[in-house]
């Protein structure tokens, strides 16, 4: 039973947190996204720097990336968010997409 000055869990300001962290989480994917595939492969070397350094940014972006994502699932498991099943499914899809270019990415920096 909760009190007047008790939150219940599932309450406006529980699932506002939750779309707050999903949004980090993809924001911090698109910035990875981003760095990756247009930052580091042309901007920069037009430019005439950091030629190479993509790899070894791209792994550090993209675990802090597969990081956000599970926080954001965390959160959203807890809430009682209107969209989170689809929401943490498609969580769940940027980290497996994230793990396949931070692999990438360690073969890129091994070769």
């Amino acid at each position: 039973m909760t009190t007047p000055t008790s939150t219940p869990t599932g309450s406006a300001a529980d699932q506002l947190e939750a779309s707050r962290v999903f949004s980090v989480s993809i924001l911090i994917s698109a910035i990875r996204c981003t760095l990756t595939y247009v930052v580091f492969p042309w901007i920069l070397p037009l430019v005439g720097i950091a030629s190479g350094v993509g790899p070894a940014i791209g792994v550090v972006v993209g675990v802090v990336a597969i990081v956000a994502n599970v926080f954001s699932i965390r959160r959203f498991r807890r809430s009682t968010h209107a969209w989170r099943r689809p929401l943490m499914a498609l969580n769940s899809a940027v980290i497996v997409l994230l793990v396949i270019l931070v692999v990438v990415d360690i073969g890129d920096l091994v070769s």
